[in-house]
């Protein structure tokens, strides 16, 4: 599963609206535990994918999901101790100690499975459907300098180790009582952070860090309809989720007794991240393949 150009307005879409969207989408999966809410987030996802051109790639991701999901929900099943309504006694069993299996802890499960594979799929979705190197781009003065540090970070660590060791070799051939740890992490600090600084100073004259040019020149240019089509319905789905669960239009209750009602107002939010997830891709103009 890689990231392919397609003729398609996710893909013709900047990377940053393309993001945007599949983070939407993965953050109303985990906002919302009402099944129909889950659910609809779970259609909007292989819809979305379906429309992007990508259907069959998030079919066979949700295929390896499915087991994932299965395994989630019948361990919750096993180890949680909570509900009301006991249907199927297990007995003592070995570790797990008396085991009960309740309705609420199996529904309760379920959801999570179901949360795990819409999670995959919108992950699945990003890989494929958003340009990986024009992430990349639009991260680049972040990244160049992270990857930098992380770089001098870790090869400082095995010499801070080493020094350690050797300061302390030669300390024990020494006469007297041996010194203390934070004596010899001192000495070992002092020693790298010299020599900290003299790979700064050695990559300065090479020009590292030396500023580059504030944007890419593509990047100045003016946004699409997709892109303000995929933010609008990022920000639309982001907001209607969060609002839903807030306000409680989408109750569910698992513990200690199972509340999960599926009433007009559950139907609406449902539609409406629907709605709000295939809307972009009713626009076709200016597709790029």
């Amino acid at each position: 599963m890689i990231y392919r150009r397609r003729a398609t307005p996710l893909h013709s879409a900047r990377a940053g609206a393309g993001a945007s969207y599949c983070a939407a989408l993965a953050t109303a999966a985990l906002v919302l535990s009402n099944p129909v809410a889950l659910g609809a987030v779970l259609v909007a996802v292989l819809a979305a994918g379906h429309a992007a051109g990508v259907g069959r790639d998030l079919r066979r991701a949700a295929l390896w999901g499915v087991p994932l999901a299965l395994a989630i929900g019948g361990v919750n099943a096993l180890v949680s101790r909570n509900g009301l309504t006991v249907i199927a006694r297990l007995g003592d069993l070995p570790v797990l100690g008396q085991t009960d299996i309740t309705l609420e802890a199996t529904v309760y499960g379920a959801i999570l499975g179901l949360r795990a594979v819409v999670l995959i799929l919108c992950g699945v979705l990003y890989t494929i459907a958003v340009d990986p190197d024009e992430v990349l781009m639009g991260l680049r003065r972040v990244s160049y300098h992270s990857a930098l540090s992380a770089t001098l970070a870790t090869r400082m660590v095995p010499v801070l180790i080493r020094d350690g060791r050797r300061l302390a070799d030669a300390q024990r051939c020494r006469p007297g009582r041996p010194p203390s740890r934070v004596a010899l992490m001192r000495a070992a600090c002092s020693g790298v952070l010299d020599r900290a600084l003299d790979v700064a100073a050695a990559l300065e004259v090479r020009g590292y860090g030396a500023r580059r040019p504030a944007r890419h020149r593509s990047a100045r240019a003016p946004l699409s309809r997709h892109d303000l089509g995929f933010g609008a319905a990022a920000a639309a789905l982001l907001a209607l989720a969060v609002a839903a669960r807030v306000a409680g239009a989408v109750p569910f209750a698992a513990y200690p007794a199972l509340r999960c009602p599926a009433g007009a107002g559950v139907l609406a939010v449902s539609a409406g991240l629907l709605v709000c997830a295939l809307v972009p891709f009713a626009d076709r103009r200016g597709v790029r393949g």
